[in-house]
């Protein structure tokens, strides 16, 4: 367990490596990120540290937030969220602190988080890429499901794949190796796709 940082998806693109390998790679501005709150295990039950990222106008924000972010000293801020920390980060992490990319390095391995793209309400072949039906000698059935029941439970089994919400759901994608780190323009670029839109925010932890 250990702090990470907080950022937003700025878009895809390619490089070449030593070889002349094109590989396709993410662009992340990651921070800078501040600690809003020391969160243990004697106030609180467990240990962490609140941080936020990307500053908003007051006029957004509400009274008892405004307080909460005063009290670090720190303006309101967009995007916050905890991470699970050892006892020995507190001394180094204190409110106020800000935490910039470098906390990460090339060559290191990190997980990220970030909201899907949503689809909306959409059928099977889509959302669970189910084969079509025949499309010719009268056939009615190009899209559907096929039978969902189950005549010796009499009923549709939990976890049936069915027709419904696409999208819009957290999903973390593991071990995705850094290739820059930028910290004058506070630029993170790992190797890979990761989950989201453009502007999408996301979590970045280093991999177990």
């Amino acid at each position: 367990m250990t702090i990470g940082l907080l950022g937003k998806k700025v878009g895809m693109s390619r490089l070449f490596t030593e070889k002349g390998e094109a590989i396709g790679v993410t662009m992340i501005k990651a921070g800078p990120c501040y600690v809003i709150q020391q969160k243990t295990i004697s106030k609180d039950g467990y240990n962490s540290l609140q941080i936020g990222f990307e500053e908003k106008r007051e006029k957004l924000t509400t009274r008892p937030l405004l307080g909460h972010f005063k009290k670090a000293k720190l303006p309101p801020l967009r995007f916050v969220r905890e991470f699970r920390v050892e006892e020995e980060e507190f001394k180094k992490f204190v409110p106020g602190t800000e935490i910039k990319v470098d906390l990460f390095k090339i060559g290191e391995k990190v997980d990220i988080t970030g909201t899907t793209i949503g689809k909306g309400f959409q059928g099977v072949v889509k959302r669970w890429g189910f084969k079509s039906g025949p499309a010719t000698h009268g056939s009615m059935s190009h899209r559907a499901p096929g039978s969902i029941g189950h005549t010796d439970v009499a009923r549709v089994l939990k976890g049936t794949k069915m027709s419904g919400h696409m999208g819009a759901r957290k999903e973390i994608i593991s071990h995705l190796e850094v290739i820059r780190v930028d910290a004058e323009k506070n630029l993170l670029v790992v190797k890979g796709a990761v989950s989201g839109s453009k502007n999408g925010y996301l979590i970045i932890k280093k991999s177990k």
